[in-house]
C-alpha cells in the first residue's frame, strides 16, 4: 500500500512541475507584454501632416462632464486642432453608468472651447477601440481625408494605431497624460490584456466584444 502511494506521488510530481512551469512562463510572458506597452508608449512614430483628428472616448462622470483622463484627451485634441484646424471625430457610446454618450459629451466640450459644431463628427455607438475606428472611418468616408491623427492616452496610442492600420487608415498619434499611482498600474496591465486579445483576433480572424463576450468574424478591409 505504501509503495502504491509512493508510485502515485511520483507520477503526479512531473505533471505538477509541468503545470507550474507553464504558469511561470505565462506570468513571465504577461510581464513582457506590460514591458512592451511601456516601451511602445515612449517610442511613438513622429506626427506627420493630417487631414482629420480622431479623439477616442473614456469615462463620462455622473454629472455629464468628462472625467480627468477624457478631459486630457480632449485638451490634447483641441491643441492639435488649434495648430491645424480640420475635421474632428469624437468616439464613444453610453455605458451603463454614464448619463449620456461619450461622443455627445466630447462634442459639447470641444464646442465649449471654440471648435465649430460643423467641424465635429460624433460617433455615439462604439464600445471599444476597434468600433471607434470603424465608425470614424464610416463618418469620414467620401471626404478628402488621407491621413488621420489619433488622440488618446499614452499607453493606448500604439494599439490604436495598429487598429487604425487594420481599418485602412494612414495614421499618426499623439498621447495625452495618464493618471498616476494605482491607475497607472491598472491601465497598463489592462492594456497588456487588450494587446493579447488583439493578437488573438488577428490570428483567428475573430472579434471579441468585451461588453457581451460575443465573438464573430472580422471582415477584412478592401485594401488587405
Amino acid at each position: 500500500m505504501n509503495r502504491k502511494k509512493t508510485d502515485n506521488g511520483k507520477r503526479r510530481h512531473p505533471v505538477l512541475r509541468v503545470l507550474l512551469g507553464l504558469l511561470l512562463a505565462a506570468v513571465v510572458a504577461y510581464l513582457g507584454v506590460i514591458g512592451m506597452v511601456v516601451w511602445k508608449k515612449h517610442h511613438l512614430p513622429p506626427v506627420e501632416d493630417y487631414d482629420a483628428i480622431i479623439v477616442l472616448g473614456a469615462q463620462v462622470k455622473p454629472d455629464g462632464t468628462p472625467n480627468l483622463q477624457l478631459q486630457w484627451r480632449l485638451d490634447a485634441g483641441y491643441e492639435a486642432w488649434r495648430e491645424h484646424p480640420c475635421l474632428m471625430v469624437v468616439c464613444g457610446a453610453q455605458g451603463d453608468d454614464e448619463p449620456a454618450p461619450e461622443g455627445e459629451v466630447m462634442r459639447g466640450y470641444l464646442m465649449g472651447k471654440g471648435v465649430p459644431e460643423e467641424m465635429i463628427l460624433a460617433d455615439t455607438t462604439s464600445f471599444n477601440t476597434r468600433e471607434n475606428l470603424q465608425n470614424a472611418a464610416a463618418l469620414l468616408a467620401g471626404r478628402d481625408v488621407k491621413k488621420v491623427l489619433i488622440v488618446t492616452s499614452d499607453y493606448h496610442v500604439p494599439r490604436a494605431l495598429a487598429l487604425a492600420e487594420d481599418e485602412g487608415f494612414q495614421a499618426c498619434g499623439i498621447a495625452s497624460p495618464t493618471l498616476g499611482g494605482w491607475w497607472l498600474v491598472k491601465n497598463h496591465t489592462r492594456e497588456a490584456v487588450a494587446w493579447i486579445k488583439y493578437w488573438a483576433e488577428k490570428a483567428f480572424g475573430i472579434e471579441i466584444h468585451n461588453y457581451n463576450f460575443r465573438i464573430h468574424g472580422i471582415e477584412p478591409h478592401d485594401g488587405e
